[in-house]
């Protein structure tokens, strides 16, 4: 079993295709094919049953694919690991992020950081702060920046606090609240919003604080977007509660304070469990600013 027959098994199984795997790692397809009947020869077992249309693992596949994985893994931390023994890092790192980071130039980081070590790779994810907190823990990944609630810090992992804001309401300027100075929550009663999904950390600052200010509001646009939640708004179809970095100076909305609207805190977040030099190296990097 060699660990370039993991790799295209692995690729198969991914892109659920003979081709676009063999593209992947950069092979001819004659050559993956062959290398995957080889394994499955030597194991006596298939691991993917497919037709000229259609690839799926097998039961057999489904659990050799954990493992397969961890070895590769395992291999890679092998040879990233003996680099850094000798100043050179190597490897592979994955950070999380969500979509409305303000505290830290995320390109600017990574450009640093890629110009010290260029040999390694950087895996970026996009994703809300409860599934990169459980990524973090898990180890599937190495870093995040988070934006939580006040209050909310996540247990169980190390947490830097990089900036805290309070959210403004953003309208249109052909909104009748756009010539307002400041508002109050009360103020945003019987509003149509436009919000992250129900149950996201994006989402329940401004939920508890309304709830706390017994006001109820109805969010009848939902997404995952900053950017697409700021074209309804420019609509003039919603408003929204945002963090005010991420909003542009010529954007056709109007920001507007709120004395008692809710209060978001972005953190850094990593795992102190046996992390690999090349994530303590990223994590110096964008610790920097902070620092």
């Amino acid at each position: 079993m060699e660990l370039r027959q993991l790799r295209y098994v692995l690729a198969v199984a991914e892109t659920r295709n003979f081709t676009r795997a063999a593209e992947q790692c950069y092979v001819v397809q004659s050559a993956l094919s062959h290398q995957i009947k080889a394994l499955e020869d030597e194991l006596g077992v298939r691991l993917f049953a497919r037709t000229s249309r259609r690839v799926e693992l097998t039961a057999a596949g489904e659990a050799f694919l954990p493992a397969a994985r961890a070895s590769l893994e395992a291999a890679e931390r092998a040879a990233a690991d003996a680099a850094a023994a000798v100043g050179e890092l190597r490897g592979r790192v994955a950070l999380g992020i969500v979509p409305t980071v303000t505290a830290l130039d995320i390109p600017r980081a990574l450009r640093t950081f890629h110009r010290a070590h260029p040999a390694v790779r950087v895996t970026l994810r996009t994703a809300g702060s409860d599934e990169l907190i459980s990524a973090v823990e898990d180890g599937t990944v190495d870093l995040a920046v988070l934006g939580l609630p006040e209050n909310s810090a996540p247990t169980g992992i190390r947490t830097l606090e990089l900036a805290r804001a309070r959210l403004v309401a953003v309208v249109s300027p052909e909104h009748h609240l756009s010539g307002r100075r400041r508002l109050r929550l009360a103020d945003l009663s019987g509003e149509t919003f436009a919000d992250f999904p129900a149950g996201t950390p994006g989402r329940a600052q401004s939920d508890l604080a309304f709830e706390a200010a017994g006001i109820q509001r109805d969010v009848t646009f939902e997404s995952m977007s900053p950017a697409l939640i700021l074209d309804l708004v420019g609509q003039n179809l919603a408003v929204a509660l945002l963090p005010p970095a991420i909003l542009s100076p010529d954007a056709p909305t109007a920001a507007i304070p709120v004395t008692d609207g809710p209060t978001r805190i972005e953190y850094l977040a990593w795992s102190d469990f046996n992390p690999a030099p090349a994530a303590t190296a990223l994590l110096s990097v964008l610790r920097a600013p902070a620092a």
